[in-house]
């Protein structure tokens, strides 16, 4: 029987640094498990020069442990880029860089199993421990189970049906590489979407458009195409002090303040908006204003093929204007959501204790509140925006949360974490540190 203390379901960055951290504990019997054949990050956005949008300390464990060696550095000593790193003079890293290290470090550690997909996760009181499915006569027992399943492309209801099209020329951002040539040949593209995603997959777009026939349309809900929060004091609500301060909020104050503080995780990168001014500026100085629409405060209210194209309904939320505009091209950086725990966990999901609005509770070590009579503790990774705050799908914060998650599950401080992270004081309570 394979009894583990732990077992991970998912291996992305998040899981990935618990299971890097975890190789240095003695005796802690581990195991992450993950449907794909290897480790792949986002590999329909992996666009050129495209980077990270936090520093290369945000890896799998600098700041938790600096000198480990599955760090950032590490891997570009173990492939010998260490001074063309070094003479780069470069903090974030592009995105194709970051995933080769994931895929480095996955390839380092004998607890990441891919091709192992887990078909479900239940209590067993005869064995005192989960008992995980993977479909083979052998299931695994843990005591321990952290689910960082991550989140699916989210697709406005009604443009869903062109995107379930396996013909159609409409897809979400998660897919843009797949299909980039066709989108680049096409004739009328638009994107949808207003973070930066989207704003990547336009400049992208525009950058392979011949000059003056661009044809090309951006479209976003949100009033205005804002830059993302960058400024050194406004990052520290990616500390674990403002997570800490934040957790102890009231329910709907939590609540409130994540749909208030969108511009700290939504926004776009101020570089991929100059970058978009500066190619639409040059392509101005010989042919006039180019042919293309950016327009934030629109929405789509409804969607249908005709013709071989595709007519969108779009709405003004601001002067209440009403088009329909056509295109032969659609991509929809909409964003994404929770992956829904009901299939995984089957039975197990009626017995986790949620708040007024069915969320999960999640308490400060990240571990979800369930039935007292379930002896072992279930932790979720990157599920916890409503009790963690903004920071929560922030890879600045993964090795912190790993760390916190282990401490937890050994009931000992195994790693010495900060005990003050920002100059910040977060509310008027009295602070016993510093």
């Amino acid at each position: 029987m394979r009894r583990l203390d732990l077992l991970g379901v998912g291996v992305g960055p998040f899981n990935l640094s618990l299971a890097a951290l975890a190789s240095g504990v003695p005796g802690l019997a581990a195991a992450f498990l993950d449907r794909l054949p290897e480790f792949r990050w986002h590999p329909g956005l992996m666009i050129e020069g495209a980077t990270v949008q936090v520093p290369f300390l945000a890896d799998l464990v600098s700041l938790v442990e600096p000198t480990h060696p599955l760090s950032f550095l590490s891997y570009l000593a173990d492939v010998e880029r260490l001074f063309p790193f070094y003479f780069a003079e470069r903090l974030h890293v592009d995105r194709t860089e970051y995933d080769d290290y994931l895929r480095w470090a996955s390839k380092r550690m004998p607890t990441c199993h891919f091709d192992t997909d887990v078909a479900g996760i239940d209590w067993s009181p005869e064995h005192n421990a989960f008992v995980v499915d993977t479909g083979t006569p052998n299931p695994w027992y843990a005591k321990n189970v952290v689910l960082g399943v991550g989140s699916s492309p989210s697709v406005p209801a009604a443009v869903r049906s062109l995107v379930a099209d396996p013909a159609a020329l409409v897809l979400h951002s998660a897919d843009y590489l797949d299909h980039r040539e066709q989108l680049a040949s096409a004739g009328d593209v638009v994107v949808i979407g207003s973070g930066q995603s989207g704003a990547e997959v336009f400049l992208d777009l525009l950058r392979r458009r011949p000059v003056g026939r661009e044809r090309l349309r951006w479209f976003a809900r949100t009033s205005a195409l804002a830059p993302m929060e960058y400024s050194k004091l406004g990052l520290e609500h990616f500390t674990p002090d403002y997570t800490r301060y934040f957790h102890g909020l009231p329910g709907p104050v939590r609540t409130r303040l994540v749909d208030e503080q969108w511009q700290l995780y939504k926004g776009i990168s101020a570089e991929t908006m100059a970058e978009i001014h500066d190619e639409l500026y040059r392509r101005s100085v010989h042919c006039g204003w180019p042919d293309v629409a950016i327009t934030p405060g629109v929405e789509v209210r409804k969607a249908r093929q005709f013709d071989g194209r595709y007519e969108l309904d779009l709405g003004h939320t601001q002067d209440q204007a009403a088009r329909t505009v056509t295109a032969d091209g659609i991509v929809l950086a909409t964003g994404y959501a929770e992956r829904p725990l009901e299939e995984l966990l089957g039975p197990l999901h009626e017995r986790l204790v949620r708040d007024p609005a069915g969320r999960l509770l999640v308490d400060a070590d990240y571990r979800v509140r369930f039935d007292p009579a379930i002896g072992g503790a279930l932790f979720v990774q990157n599920a916890e925006m409503h009790t963690h705050g903004v920071g929560s799908p922030d890879l600045g914060l993964g090795a912190w949360r790993a760390a916190t998650i282990l401490n937890s599950i050994l009931d000992r401080e195994v790693f010495r974490l900060p005990k003050r992270t920002a100059f910040t004081r977060f509310g008027l309570a009295p602070s016993t540190e510093g």
